[in-house]
């Protein structure tokens, strides 16, 4: 029999995420703070939940999907989270984004639940998420890692499990820094090239071709090229990231100077009213540095 997988956080990538579990048979119920994505997910084949304990009462897997290290904390903590309500053995993985140490103390009191955790947070964005090929880094038990497969299969392309609890939130954090200063470099590149007004298409094109080419410029360069910020993941949360970057990186004692300036770039952009935006928005923010500001964008 398929197995029944609770989904909490139907977001940008966490709907198209549950969508796809939905395809690849599992029984799927989501939760969402707005009725508008479980309607979504209902339409696909899934069921949709009331609250978090209806959500995750019968579920084999529960996962979440949500904003930052307080959400998850939230949803799975109190009388009404699943911490409570989980039935014991389940598999809780979080593809959240959060900070490490969050990570694992959570992981702590989920197996003092009877769960058992991994912290699975994701690239790839909202394309990656609809195609069902993210980049998934674990953190875990090899056992749980190995019973979890089939559902991360269904969602991700990469799946590697990276070290103990905790771990996959370190490793989505050295993601988040290396693609915030990819973006920021491409960023500076294309202001560079349309002040010597380079027909910038080629531009692109031929530099995709060399050393400078990465997943970044090809997801990202044509975004910028047609001011087309609608989000596939919004600054604000980059932003969130970078936070963690950088709080992490000082807890460790350990110097990440160009991390610690994309950071306040990143801040800059998402100050000056962008956090809604794609993280291809940084464009924006050296716009500004450069004299060149246009309009207000909406996302």
């Amino acid at each position: 029999m398929s197995q029944n997988v609770a989904f909490i956080g139907l977001g940008i990538m966490g709907l198209p995420m549950a969508k796809n579990l939905v395809a690849a048979g599992f029984n799927v119920t989501g939760y969402n703070r707005s009725q508008g994505a479980i309607d979504a997910l209902a339409a696909a084949g899934g069921q949709g939940a009331s609250s978090v304990a209806d959500a995750v009462k019968d579920a084999d897997v529960v996962i979440t999907m949500v904003p930052d290290s307080p959400d998850v904390q939230g949803v799975v903590s109190g009388k009404d989270g699943v911490f409570a309500n989980a039935k014991a053995g389940a598999l809780w993985i979080d593809n959240s984004s959060i900070r490490p140490d969050v990570s694992v103390a959570l992981a702590a009191d989920a197996r003092a639940a009877g769960l058992r955790p991994l912290d699975a947070p994701v690239s790839g964005g909202e394309a990656g998420a609809i195609g069902g090929v993210l980049s998934i880094m674990v953190g875990g038990e090899q056992a749980d890692f190995d019973a979890a497969a089939p559902v991360l299969n269904a969602v991700g392309k990469t799946i590697v499990l990276v070290g103990p609890a905790g771990s996959g939130q370190t490793v989505k954090a050295a993601n988040q820094l290396i693609v915030a200063a990819n973006i920021q470099a491409l960023s500076e590149a294309v202001v560079f090239l349309e002040a010597y007004g380079v027909d910038t298409d080629a531009a692109v094109k031929v530099l995709g071709g060399g050393l400078a080419g990465s997943a970044v410029l090809n997801q990202k360069a044509q975004k910028i090229l047609d001011r087309d910020f609608a989000p596939g993941f919004r600054l604000a949360l980059h932003n969130k990231d970078m936070g963690i970057v950088t709080s992490a990186a000082r807890e460790a004692g350990v110097v990440l100077p160009l991390g610690a300036l994309v950071a306040q770039l990143v801040t800059s952009t998402v100050a000056s009213g962008d956090g809604a935006l794609d993280h291809s928005g940084l464009f924006r923010g050296v716009q500004r540095l450069s004299g060149k500001v246009e309009s207000t964008i909406d996302a």
